[in-house]
């Protein structure tokens, strides 16, 4: 059986392999490979802002309501805080924006305001605690949503080209009212709103 010539087209294969090998280490050394996680974000389309709100605390903080918060960008007190060792908690996940509830008192809460107007990306928000004292003109209001509290009933509406938001209390049960808080995601000028329900 003649099997010579076949031999050096065999060794010059096995050479060949090995530079291209030894290419491709060097390639990877070069340049890595990135994970997952390392490539270049900018081509995907952004998430948007996430918010949450929550309100009516009166001083309790459940954890239910820190899970349900967490991974937001920001956070919104509507009121009724109860201590500033709510807001320092709640800071812990995300930079707070809070107004003064009518049962929030003392040195602390002087510096709270009533009432106040954040813009997040296209969207601006109106924060107060009592729905009913806001006073606007539908045509020149600087601000496309309305959150509010006190009520502690939980709401998502529509109306005069507003979206009126209040996330029920997240703090003491009051009769047989949920216990919530509430999510905004921003995209833009696009709003979507929920209601999440604790289960305590």
């Amino acid at each position: 059986m003649r099997c010579g010539p076949a031999e050096p087209r065999l060794e010059r294969f096995i050479t060949l392999l090995n530079l291209l090998h030894s290419i491709a280490q060097q390639l990877t050394s070069n340049f890595p490979i990135m994970s997952h996680s390392d490539r270049p974000t900018s081509s995907r389309p952004s998430p948007g802002t996430s918010i949450g709100v929550i309100s009516d605390t009166h001083g309790l903080l459940r954890p239910e309501a820190i899970d349900a918060l967490q991974g937001s960008e920001l956070i919104l007190h509507a009121g009724d805080i109860g201590k500033p060792e709510i807001l320092a908690a709640l800071n812990e996940i995300a930079p707070v924006i809070a107004v003064r509830g009518n049962n929030d008192r003392g040195e602390w809460a002087d510096t709270i305001p009533e009432q106040t107007t954040v813009t997040i990306e296209q969207v601006g928000i109106h924060l107060l605690h009592i729905g009913q004292e806001l006073n606007y003109d539908p045509a020149t209001a600087n601000f496309q949503v309305v959150i509010s509290g006190h009520s502690h009933k939980p709401r998502i509406a529509e109306q005069d080209g507003l979206l009126f938001v209040n996330p029920g209390s997240a703090g003491p049960r009051r009769f047989k009212l949920p216990i919530s808080v509430a999510r905004l995601q921003i995209q833009g000028n696009r709003v979507q709103a929920e209601i999440v329900e604790l289960k305590v």
